[in-house]
């Protein structure tokens, strides 16, 4: 997907700052299709232009970005939410994730940082500022007190599993495509297809449910 037909909608309370994110996007060949300041607004407005990725800050004013998050998650399963936030608290980045988040960026962000986060967020990669990864993939091995066996999703193909192990370790589409010797549209395609399986929404969810069954555990 080039960046000419990817949509992002930008959502901060702060007019400056979003104003200035639309126009960087929009000077990189990314369409803006909408901004909102308030998380009802970001629902609405979600709902209309049904962008393919929105960025979202979680103050916004007396309202929430992880209520967004959630809201927007739970009824457009086609477009991923990634956190611009000031904050890079524990709290608030394990917050988001369960909100349905598929990344996590704090606003010292370059430009560049920025604009490489949106697009791997379109193409299914959970993105994280440095060190929020790691936090986010040791809360899920923490919150897996009993990991249950990999035979519980016995729909998933032999591909699909280790696919599903290499998701669980952190690594990106196009790390396991070098690791596998395929294409990264073939990564996509398998990850796309356990998730529909699983009924799951996005990456993370994806990453959480691998550690929940075991399947970062190195096999005997």
């Amino acid at each position: 997907m080039s960046d000419m037909s990817l949509s992002v909608m930008v959502v901060d309370d702060h007019p400056m700052w979003r104003g200035g994110v639309a126009r960087d996007l929009e000077e990189r060949g990314f369409t803006v299709p909408a901004t909102a300041s308030d998380a009802p607004g970001a629902v609405r407005a979600a709902g209309a232009v049904r962008p393919d990725v929105v960025l979202m800050d979680l103050t916004l004013g007396e309202t929430s970005g992880v209520d967004a998050t959630r809201e927007i998650t739970g009824t457009l399963p086609d477009t991923k939410v990634l956190v611009l936030s000031a904050s890079g608290e524990h709290a608030d980045v394990l917050e988001a994730v369960k909100a349905g988040a598929s990344g996590y960026l704090v606003k010292s962000a370059s430009a560049e940082e920025l604009i490489d986060a949106v697009r791997r967020t379109a193409e299914g990669d959970p993105v994280f500022t440095p060190g929020l990864a790691g936090l986010v993939l040791g809360e899920f091995r923490r919150m897996a007190d009993a990991p249950a066996s990999t035979d519980s999703a016995p729909q998933v193909t032999d591909r699909e599993t280790e696919v599903l192990r290499l998701v669980a370790k952190g690594l990106s589409s196009r790390q396991i495509a070098t690791k596998l010797t395929i294409s990264p549209r073939t990564v996509e395609n398998h990850v796309q297809s356990t998730l529909r399986k699983l009924q799951l929404h996005n990456r993370v969810e994806l990453a959480r449910y691998a550690i929940e069954h075991g399947f970062d555990q190195d096999e005997d």
